[in-house]
């Protein structure tokens, strides 16, 4: 491979560009530059790596098309993710949900250097493009703050009694893969549910809910409505949880994402004999990624729920229909 070709130089010199500033980003030296989960990082260096493979590739072929622009400027970007999981500088899960953001601003990214190419000929374009997420990432860190929460609510009707219902959700105990379904959370490598076990029936009592990977964390009761409403708050101490069990930046209880507070309400269906158990979760985002964080929470969220509500749904029929 003759690195000096201006293709396999604009991979080359994108893919270096993404891993530098992801290592320089990490370094406790310069925690004033910038945050990897920081619009900086997750959205304007895609910009410039994507700008970088097309700058070089517009030397040979002057008359690339946008169709070309939008997809070879993602060369560098599924390389760089690619060396950033196989050195274990991120994991699965930030990879995945990291995937299309990068895409989308790297595709920006090669047609600005694709459009600019043809209307500028100065010389600099490159090295702006390339410093300017370092210079927009203090700004961020000192100006910037969009820290806010949100509640994710999901159902599920089951033909049981309130009561029955009410029996499967304060202990849970030993379950088996079989009882929950395939989900988008457990294909990416968020951890299952194993059990979870009451220290009380009453407000003030803790719920420990046991997860794969030796994920354990509290949730103190605050609301005890018995066979209505199930609600609590979570106490998660991040140091608790194993290093390996979750990617870091989207630990339980880190500094970017945890859930503040569930409930789980039953109500009446408008079928006879059957029940809607609601389960609900409030989410604090401390990220300043807007529609974007919200989109993946909601979406991770309400895919836990779903699972855990299948879960109540086929024990409390399958004991109904025991009795």
């Amino acid at each position: 491979m003759n690195l000096s070709h201006p293709r396999n130089l604009g991979i080359l010199l994108g893919v270096l560009y993404g891993i530098s500033i992801r290592l320089v980003m990490e370094l406790e030296q310069f925690k004033g530059i910038g945050e990897l989960v920081s619009i900086s990082f997750m959205f304007l260096v895609p910009f410039a790596i994507g700008f970088i493979r097309i700058y070089f590739e517009v030397k040979i072929n002057p008359n690339i098309t946008v169709g070309r622009m939008i997809t070879v400027s993602w060369q560098p970007i599924f390389i760089f993710l690619l060396t950033t999981f196989v050195t274990l500088l991120e994991g699965s899960i930030c990879i995945l949900m990291a995937l299309p953001a990068f895409m989308f601003f790297a595709s920006l990214g090669g047609m600005a250097a694709g459009f600019l190419s043809r209307m500028l000929r100065t010389k600099g374009t490159l090295t702006c493009v390339a410093i300017f997420p370092l210079l927009m990432g203090p700004i961020e860190l000192n100006f910037l703050e969009l820290s806010k929460t949100y509640q994710v609510e999901n159902q599920i009707e089951i033909n049981s009694t309130p009561e029955m219902i009410w029996s499967q959700l304060g202990n849970v105990e030993n379950i088996e893969k079989d009882e929950l379904p395939i989900s988008i959370t457990t294909l990416i490598g968020i951890p299952s549910p194993i059990s979870a076990q009451m220290s009380g029936l009453s407000i003030g009592s803790v719920r420990t809910s046991r997860w794969e990977k030796g994920v354990v964390f509290k949730e103190v009761i605050t609301e005890w409505s018995i066979g209505k409403r199930m609600a609590y708050d979570f106490d998660i101490d991040p140091d608790v949880i194993p290093d390996g069990s979750l990617d870091k930046h989207v630990k339980l209880g880190g500094a970017y994402f945890s859930p503040l507070s569930g409930k789980y309400e039953i109500v009446p269906s408008k079928e006879s004999g059957k029940s809607i158990l609601k389960l609900s979760t409030i989410v604090r985002d401390d990220t300043n990624f807007g529609i974007y964080s919200r989109f993946w929470g909601e979406l991770i969220f309400s895919d836990f729920h779903d699972s855990l509500l299948a879960l109540i749904k086929n024990r409390s029929e399958s004991f109904t229909d025991n009795s």
